[in-house]
């Protein structure tokens, strides 16, 4: 189609979009438990003391209020502070014999609730529910997924289910007043030959950590490579930074991929996925969830996110196959940088393809014959429209039609406002772009505008239902509507 200077009238063609609702506000009162961390030992030690010198029927009148205070605000409470005694029983001098009181009440001086979406519930993504029995005809039941952002702008990943009928109504299930943290698996095995790839393909190629990676056994836990770690670093100069460095990079890429199980019985939006790692420490953020297909017919779920510790960002991916058990897998190679990554539905020719912005402004397009590593990236799609004049970037996995892969994206134009939009890849080659929005599909109107951000609308995806698009979207960085389209009038409305 011909190229134009986005001022002829006859290629500026909007579509029409409903919004429906339902909205979804943050909610304060959704609380979770969490480990509290004085600044130094001194201090924590300092608390530990205070409360040795408390005579036993004191405790016990202490503990009795804070357990009516809090228990009804969340699971297992005692057992909570019970481990959180074992964490900071090493600062104890000497092993005295405590009572379960007392060890339960230094345990909830370490504790504390959080309120993971206190500031915003934003950034959506819905798919499938891998459950889809009970339901009338024409009906589907989705998974939300939120990013959640709370104190310090802390972001996790929370969950919410929801039913589209056959008219395209949207309602989503209450959410449980409490949310849970999963259990992080111990003493993963990993293989050496992957994670000699891994430290090489991340650019940690310095002899310190080629000698790290010739020591460690063939299968190895994470307490072998930080043995490993420690004996290498004794070899070297105790002033040498870079082998410091090299050591603090080697546990952070390490650490990054580790897998976390929720018990079967919690309620899917009682399930939460909180920073767990110091790559993540300050957020997970904008997780795009994607129902995959594999190649033997099977499904599994992926989601790309950004990783963030306050001062670097890092691609990362989650992987499900049912919402209970997480794996968390880190990128590696040259591609695997910035933010926006989008993994398509499917392989494609046998490889895995991805849609990402490295340079933070355009679109690119990225295959692999694994999923972990990403090298070569091809520019497939610039700025073009006043609306994304600044950057464009994808908003979501691509979406398998008939005439296409449909990928949602967002624009950036004056005044930093965020615009949603569209293109079309082709099936065979997505290299080829065969059409785009000319025009946003959803601009921020005068009720979405306020908020933490102002003047964006986004979404990490959305979903197709028969022939319309159900899309989820964030108004403003703080709360969560949602909007249905058409799919053939988009497409045709595509240039």
């Amino acid at each position: 189609m011909k190229e134009n200077d986005g001022q002829n009238p006859l290629l500026l063609r909007t579509v029409p979009v409903q919004r429906k609702g339902p909205t979804l506000a943050p909610d304060s009162t959704r609380v979770l438990l969490r480990p509290f961390h004085p600044v130094r030992k001194d201090a924590a030690r300092r608390i530990i003391n205070r409360i040795m010198t408390l005579p036993e029927d004191e405790v016990n009148r202490l503990l009795a209020r804070i357990m009516k205070e809090f228990e009804h605000r969340h699971e297992q409470v005692e057992s909570f502070y019970l481990h959180r005694f074992q964490v900071v029983e090493p600062l104890m001098t000497g092993k005295p014999a405590l009572s379960a009181q007392r060890k339960a009440l230094i345990g909830s001086c370490f504790s504390h609730e959080y309120s993971p979406e206190a500031a915003a519930l934003f950034n959506p993504s819905i798919v499938p529910h891998p459950d889809q029995g009970n339901l009338p005809k024409g009906s589907v039941r989705f998974i939300l997924s939120l990013r959640a952002t709370g104190e310090g702008h802390i972001s996790s990943v929370t969950f919410r289910i929801g039913i589209v009928d056959r008219e395209n109504t949207i309602a989503l299930e209450p959410a449980v007043p409490y949310v849970t943290e999963p259990a992080v698996i111990e003493n993963l095995v990993r293989e050496k030959s992957f994670f000699a790839r891994q430290i090489n393909e991340s650019g940690l190629r310095s002899p310190f950590c080629k000698r790290v990676a010739e020591h460690l056994p063939e299968t190895f836990s994470l307490d072998d490579l930080k043995r490993t770690l420690e004996e290498e670093r004794r070899k070297s100069s105790r002033f040498d930074a870079e082998d410091d460095k090299a050591a603090h990079d080697v546990l952070l890429l390490v650490e990054s991929n580790y897998q976390v199980r929720f018990p079967p019985e919690s309620c899917l939006s009682q399930r939460i996925l909180f920073p767990s790692v110091p790559s993540q420490s300050n957020g997970i953020e904008d997780a795009r969830f994607v129902r995959f297909r594999k190649d033997d017919g099977s499904f599994t779920y992926y989601a790309t996110y950004t990783a963030y510790d306050g001062r670097n960002i890092q691609p990362q991916l989650i992987e499900t196959p049912d919402f209970l058990h997480f794996t968390f897998i880190s990128l590696s190679g040259a591609a695997a940088r910035n933010k926006g990554m989008a993994l398509f539905p499917q392989t494609i020719n046998g490889r895995y393809a991805m849609l990402s912005r490295q340079d933070g402004e355009n679109i690119f397009l990225m295959y692999s014959d694994t999923i972990n590593f990403w090298q070569e990236e091809k520019l497939i799609l610039e700025p073009r429209w006043p609306w994304e004049f600044m950057k464009i970037g994808t908003c979501g996995s691509p979406i398998e039609t008939d005439e296409g892969y449909l990928v949602l994206s967002h624009g950036v134009g004056p005044m930093r406002k965020y615009c949603l939009g569209a293109f079309l890849l082709d099936l065979k080659n997505p290299a080829k772009v065969i059409g785009r929005l000319s025009e946003p599909l959803l601009s921020p109107n005068e009720t979405e505008r306020e908020g933490y951000v102002p003047n964006v609308v986004y979404t990490c995806g959305a979903m197709l239902h028969g022939k319309e698009l159900i899309l989820p979207y964030a108004m403003s960085d703080h709360a969560t509507s949602f909007a249905t389209v058409r799919i053939d009038e988009l497409i045709k409305a595509m240039v």
